[in-house]
C-alpha cells in the first residue's frame, strides 16, 4: 500500500510538472516565460492572429474585425473584445484567458492586460521577415506545433525564392502608398522595406528617407524617378475608408510618363494584407504570391 501511494504521488508530481511547464520566449519587451499549451487565447494583434491561425490554433477572443478577409472566420468564431486601442477589459476578464497576445497597435495595452492574465507583446520590429519567422517558431513552441511551424517556414522560404527568381533582372522598383490624393514613398528602411531587403528588389530612389512611415512625395518625384516598376499600397482600401483609390490618384499625366506606367508594370498589392497584417505569415505569403504573378506577367 505505501508503495502504491508513493507511486501515485510521483505520478501526480510528474503530471503537475508537465502542466506547469514554462517556455522562455523572446518578446518585444525582452525575454519572458510563457506557460506551454495555453488553451484559451485572446489576441489583440492582426499579425499574431494570422500566424496563430496558420498553425491551426483556435483564438477564443479578439478585436471587433481584423480587417483582412482571410481572417473573417477567425473573427466570427471569437468573442468580440473591443478594439486595439479600446479593449473590452471586462470581456477579457470574463473570458479568463490562459494567454493574451498584444502587439503593434495594441502594444500599449500590455500592462493593463497583464493584470488580468499572462500577457506578451509580440510586436515585430523593423526586420519584418526575421521577426515574423521568429514569432512563427515561438508560437509553434508555445502551442505544441513545432513541426507545423517548421513546415510553414519551409513553404515561406520556397515562396520567397520563387519571388526573387520572378523579379530578377526585371529592373528597379518604387514602392508608394496612397492615402486618398496624398502619396508617400518607402525605401529599404521603411515599413515595406522587406520587399527590397529580403526579395532584393532594386530601389529606384535609394535616397528616400529610411523613416518607417515613408516620405511624402509629389507626382513630379515619381516622374523624375522613372521607375521600371511601381508597387502600390492603397491605405484607404486597407482600412476600409472612402476616398480616391490608388488607381485614380496615380492616373495622371505625370505618372503616365514613367516606364512603369507605359509598360503596365504597376502592381497593386492587397493593401490590408501588407499594411494591416504585415508580419503575419499568411499575409506575407499572399503578398509574395501577388508579386510573383506581377513580375511573371512582364
Amino acid at each position: 500500500m505505501p508503495g502504491r501511494l508513493t507511486s501515485l504521488a510521483l505520478t501526480l508530481l510528474t503530471a503537475g510538472a508537465a502542466l506547469a511547464e514554462t517556455l522562455d520566449v523572446d518578446t518585444y519587451r525582452g525575454p519572458a516565460q510563457v506557460a506551454a499549451l495555453p488553451k484559451t487565447i485572446a489576441v489583440f494583434d492582426v499579425a499574431a492572429a494570422d500566424t496563430i491561425d496558420a498553425l491551426g490554433v483556435p483564438i477564443a477572443g479578439t478585436v471587433d474585425g481584423l480587417y483582412v478577409d482571410y481572417l473573417d472566420d477567425v473573427a466570427d468564431r471569437a468573442i468580440d473584445l473591443g478594439t486595439f486601442w479600446e479593449p473590452d477589459f471586462e470581456g477579457v476578464h470574463a473570458l479568463s484567458p490562459d494567454l493574451i497576445v498584444v502587439g503593434s497597435r495594441s502594444s500599449d495595452q500590455l500592462d493593463h492586460m497583464a493584470k488580468i492574465a499572462p500577457s506578451i507583446d509580440m510586436t515585430i520590429d523593423a526586420d519584418l521577415v526575421g521577426g515574423a519567422l521568429a514569432r512563427l517558431r515561438d508560437y509553434g513552441r508555445i502551442f505544441g506545433k513545432t513541426d507545423k511551424a517548421a513546415a510553414i517556414e519551409n513553404t515561406f522560404q520556397n515562396r520567397l525564392e520563387q519571388t526573387k527568381a520572378a523579379a530578377e533582372g526585371k529592373g528597379d522598383v518604387l514602392i508608394v502608398m496612397t492615402n486618398g490624393p496624398k502619396v508617400s514613398a518607402y525605401g529599404g528602411g521603411g515599413r515595406f522595406g522587406w520587399l527590397h531587403r529580403d526579395i532584393g528588389l532594386p530601389e529606384a530612389a535609394p535616397k528616400i528617407s529610411t523613416t518607417i512611415h515613408g516620405e511624402a512625395i509629389s507626382f513630379e518625384f515619381i516622374r523624375d524617378t522613372d521607375p521600371d516598376w511601381l508597387i502600390v499600397v492603397d491605405r484607404l482600401a486597407a482600412i476600409g475608408q472612402p476616398g480616391d483609390s490608388a488607381k485614380a490618384t496615380l492616373d495622371n499625366a505625370l505618372v503616365q510618363e514613367t516606364k512603369a506606367w507605359k509598360t503596365d508594370q504597376v502592381i497593386y498589392l492587397n493593401a490590408a494584407d501588407i499594411y494591416i497584417a504585415g508580419g503575419g505569415i499568411q499575409s506575407m505569403m499572399r503578398t509574395l504570391d501577388q508579386l510573383i504573378a506581377g513580375f511573371s506577367s512582364s
